[in-house]
């Protein structure tokens, strides 16, 4: 058993939500116990409840463990890849560096990569796209399972993929159905059925999908959604008789509560009411969503009809890992709309409300007592302007800079079930 002592700062509920949803100890303290935390609060109140108790002071302020809601490991090298708007930016940037992941070889350095990146930006869990490449999968759940690390991933669908980059209807159900009894449920990880959007698999593809989300209860399903005008005129062509994209996806069964749609940027209000009636959800990635010139995510719509949503940092289209980024970029983008994101909830949907989004919410996301200890040392004090903006500031205003001037410099340390899994300074890093 093992204490943390510091500053510890958490959210319980989605405060757009719940009032009184900031968990906030200036001078905590964690108990961990074999990954867990079995303790949380005041310094003064918990730490007589543990006699003999070792406690490590931690400099800085203790977060949960960010959570990636929608990020593909395979797009890592291809990050600021210039020139093009989604689809254009689909053939020929992503799909060629994609068809490389038949290697086995290359998908577990890359997947080793990837996670070495997630861990230095303080990011602990996330919900990851793999390849066509059933041995993508396997790599990147080798890697994560490695590390004890709780990961969502799977195999992409994509039967209407250019030439070597596709499956079948059977191949890819047959490879899934295998990877699910080989990964999902172990350790800490769960298995996603993922087509990768509506165009690249037939509707053959997409009942197939539905029947494997019906099939496995607990596996997540995870595509994408609105992000691009041409995009949704073209999903709209080849599906006149739907009523929008997401009825599109509705009719062959994968409007679940356990499905996680990235983006979601032009949504009517049909969608957004058909979302919270099914309890699905979104994957914001407001980073991507710049870069490719896709548009801003309305905050106030999807507030105004209760669907719930998570951050996501999309790379390679995003433009970093950092959820502390991506939550300063998420505020941009609301305000652009003339919502005005408040710094909690935007760490909220960094941790809690990913969490929730990817059914993860009893095992992480809040710091409570019951709950795997991955957490977060943020330090905002991190480079000199960072450090001058946030002397003498009330906490939201140190976590407001710290997101909108902080990015992987910001976290000291990352933990991973109460055990070092990433340090800055070089000091305590597990092996």
């Amino acid at each position: 058993m093992r204490g943390f002592r510091g500053e510890i700062l958490s959210l319980c509920h989605d405060p757009a939500e719940v009032p009184d949803a900031v968990r906030y100890d200036a001078d905590g303290l964690l108990v961990v116990e074999e990954g867990r935390i079995v303790a949380r609060g005041a310094f003064a109140d918990v730490f007589p409840r543990f006699p003999g108790l070792a406690v490590e002071a931690l400099n800085g302020l203790i977060v949960p463990g960010f959570i990636d809601a929608h990020v593909h490991y395979p797009q890592l090298d291809r990050i600021a890849s210039h020139g093009e708007q989604l689809l254009d930016w689909l053939e020929r940037h992503i799909f060629p560096a994609e068809q490389a992941f038949a290697d086995p070889a290359h998908a577990a350095t890359v997947a080793t990569a990837f996670l070495d990146e997630l861990l230095r930006h303080g990011t602990t869990s996330a919900l990851v796209f793999g390849t066509v490449h059933a041995a993508s999968v396997d790599a990147f759940f080798t890697a994560t399972d490695a590390r004890s690390l709780r990961m969502a991933c799977g195999k992409v669908l994509m039967d209407l993929g250019p030439e070597g980059l596709k499956d079948t209807p059977e191949s890819g159900v047959a490879e899934s159905e295998a990877l699910i009894r080989r990964w999902h449920g172990r350790g800490r990880l769960t298995y996603a059925v993922t087509p990768r959007f509506a165009l690249t698999s037939s509707d053959e593809q997409l009942a197939s999908a539905g029947k494997l989300l019906a099939d496995h209860p607990g596996v997540l399903l995870h595509t994408h959604l609105a992000e691009n005008t041409r995009e949704i005129a073209e999903v709209e062509a080849r599906f006149p008789d739907a009523a929008d994209y997401l009825d599109v996806y509705d009719s062959f069964g994968l409007v679940t509560d356990r499905a996680v749609f990235a983006h979601g940027v032009h949504l009517p209000d049909r969608s957004c009411e058909r979302l919270a009636e099914a309890d699905a959800g979104i994957a914001v990635c407001p980073s991507s969503n710049l870069f490719l010139g896709s548009g801003m995510f309305d905050f106030a719509q999807a507030e105004r009809h209760g669907v719930k949503i998570g951050l996501g940092s999309d790379i390679g289209a995003g433009t970093s890992l950092s959820l502390l980024h991506n939550a300063g970029a998420a505020y941009q983008a609301g305000l652009f709309k003339g919502y005005r994101l408040d710094p909690f909830r935007a760490l909220w949907l960094a941790t809690g409300g990913s969490a929730r989004l990817l059914h993860m919410q009893s095992h992480v996301g809040m710091l409570a007592e019951g709950q795997e200890a991955d957490f977060v040392v943020l330090d905002d004090k991190a480079t000199p302007l960072l450090a001058r903006r946030t002397a003498g500031a009330s906490l939201a205003e140190r976590l407001f800079a710290s997101q909108v001037l902080g990015d992987d410099r910001a976290v000291r340390r990352t933990y991973v079930l109460g055990q070092c899994a990433w340090d800055r300074d070089g000091v305590g890093q597990a092996a």
